[in-house]
């Protein structure tokens, strides 16, 4: 059969739009069940609908935001380097020297209210002299003891924070941010999934239409749609994370379009995570408020408690407290610094000056991490439930395909 006849044979069917409609058809429908999907994947970010968690909707990654940064951690920032090394990359000499700045400002209010505290009538009568010797000496202390504070507290950081639990608590309190994570760091992988499809969607339109050509049972329209909608978010899918590594064939080169990105994502990442997650102000409060609290009030008074033990400071302090008020100052000094560190380390514009030493770390990190561990940024996201994405590529595609036989196939 030459073309011409060809021709004249399809243009005769009843059911010819119907038929050579079926490609565009494909490719339309396949472009938008996949952008429903990525969008099922992260929107909304709070669950919408009534009697959660039967009849509604929340994005797989908000719905699942600790245990997705659960994975982040376990997977990717584990193998990047401890909390220790986060805060050495930070400059732990400029982060001992904010708070020293911050207290010695301040440190006649911070002196008076601990010993206020202790005997207030006392320090109130204590000869002027006296008490600008008690300043003084914590003044002429406070950075050598805070360098020293801030090595042991780097030291121990692993005691003192839960990473994991800090991050966790961190996303569920606001389940935009790891949605942000995600979406910033493989906007262009999500992106090029929605473009795909419709090529994808368009060439298995294709052999749909031949298909349908050779067996012409109306039955089986919207079963191949369904087929081919699976098979095209399945395809779609494995395109950004397969294959791990290059692969060349002739003068071609293939990998998955995720990995092919790694410096640049690398980048992109270490600057969130820097900035968002692992501040410095976040992993202080941490450590001076949160569940190890305890352990950081008792190195802190390790550190500080020497700060009194001057023989004229300690002298001079018994006289006017008694040795019970002293003790009671030692005890209480642990408490009142953690108020006083925590302010001048959640300064904005301090954090984000130290955020630039710790991206640049985290960034060489996650270049040198292998395929396999640095697809772990991005596809704990998807794989878990990634098959919600290919059945709403099957029963999107069943849908449509019955449409288009009900309309185009009288």
């Amino acid at each position: 059969m030459d073309l011409g006849m060809f021709w004249a044979e399809l243009t005769s069917r009843p059911d010819f739009w119907g038929f050579v409609s079926i490609p565009i058809v494909a490719a339309v429908v396949t472009w938008v069940h996949v952008w429903m999907a990525m969008q099922m994947v992260f929107y909304p970010v709070h669950y919408v609908g009534v009697l959660e968690p039967f009849l509604g909707w929340q994005g797989v990654v908000p719905r699942k935001a600790r245990k997705m940064s659960n994975i982040l951690v376990d997977k990717t920032l584990a193998k990047i380097g401890t909390l220790s090394d986060f805060m050495r990359k930070m400059e732990p000499e400029r982060i001992s020297e904010q708070v020293a700045k911050a207290v010695a400002a301040r440190i006649e209010d911070y002196v008076d209210d601990l010993m206020s505290e202790q005997s207030p009538v006392l320090w109130a009568n204590l000869p002027r002299l006296v008490r600008n010797r008690v300043y003084n000496h914590a003044r002429g202390q406070l950075s050598k003891v805070m360098g020293a504070m801030m090595d042991d507290i780097i030291d121990n950081a692993e005691d003192l924070v839960d990473i994991r639990e800090m991050i966790g608590n961190q996303v569920e309190a606001d389940r935009s941010l790891v949605v942000r994570m995600f979406m910033e760091v493989g906007n262009k992988e999500l992106a090029f999934v929605i473009r795909a499809s419709f090529w994808i969607g368009l060439a298995f339109g294709l052999l749909q239409m031949v298909l349908f050509y050779f067996i012409p049972a109306h039955w089986l329209l919207p079963a191949y749609a369904a087929v081919l909608g699976f098979l095209t978010n399945w395809i779609a899918l494995s395109m950004v994370f397969r294959p791990l590594k290059p692969v060349r064939i002739g003068p071609w080169r293939f990998q998955g379009v995720f990995l092919r990105r790694q410096n640049e994502i690398a980048d992109k990442f270490a600057e969130l995570a820097a900035s968002e997650m692992l501040t410095i102000g976040r992993i202080t409060r941490e450590i001076l408020v949160g569940r190890q609290s305890g352990k950081t009030k008792l190195l802190i008074k390790k550190h500080l408690a020497p700060m009194l033990e001057s023989p004229v400071i300690r002298t001079t302090l018994q006289l006017a407290m008694g040795p019970d008020g002293y003790a009671g100052l030692k005890s209480s000094i642990a408490e009142k610094s953690t108020a006083m560190a925590l302010d001048p380390l959640e300064d904005e514009a301090f954090n984000k000056d130290r955020a630039k030493f710790l991206s640049r770390f985290l960034a060489e990190r996650t270049r040198a991490l292998s395929p396999e561990e640095f697809q772990d940024l991005l596809r704990p996201a998807f794989q878990e439930d990634e098959w919600i994405f290919f059945v709403l590529g099957a029963v999107t595609g069943f849908i449509a395909g019955s449409l288009q036989l009900a309309l185009g196939f009288q």
